[in-house]
């Protein structure tokens, strides 16, 4: 006796992975041109690095300052000078922030402690200096 085969069951049993992969690698695509821009968002300062350095927590918001090794400084990536920076830090101490102060390892030392006498000045005692770990 001899069956019959049919060579359209054949077809749906296999599973074709060509459009599968295409997928895959268009999201691989999308993900890495996004997390590139994410990175570059920053402003360019040249880390320190440091043995005891720690990976940052994840807080409820953060208020970024950055100098720059010529003495320039920068709020949340816009440019401001001592006196506007006491101003809006005392506008944000009600609010849950932390301060987090990146410094170009080539940068004055008393450029750093104006910045850190400012943030104290305005109320804040604790702020996070980062580093680069080794």
């Amino acid at each position: 006796m001899k069956r019959l085969v049919d060579d359209d069951d054949k077809e749906i049993a296999e599973i074709n992975m060509t459009p599968f992969v295409d997928i895959i690698l268009v999201v691989l695509i999308i993900f890495m041109v996004t997390a590139t821009f994410i990175v570059e968002r920053k402003i360019p300062v040249d880390l320190p690095t440091a043995k005891t350095g720690e990976k940052s927590k994840k807080i409820v918001k953060n208020i970024e300052i950055a100098i720059k090794k010529d003495g320039t400084i920068y709020f949340d990536k816009q440019k401001i000078s001592i006196p506007e920076l006491k101003k809006k830090l005392e506008e944000l101490k009600t609010k849950d922030v932390s301060v987090v102060l990146r410094s170009d390892k080539n940068t004055k030392f008393q450029d750093v402690v104006k910045v850190i006498d400012t943030c104290r000045e305005a109320g804040f005692d604790k702020y996070i200096i980062e580093t680069q770990v080794q």
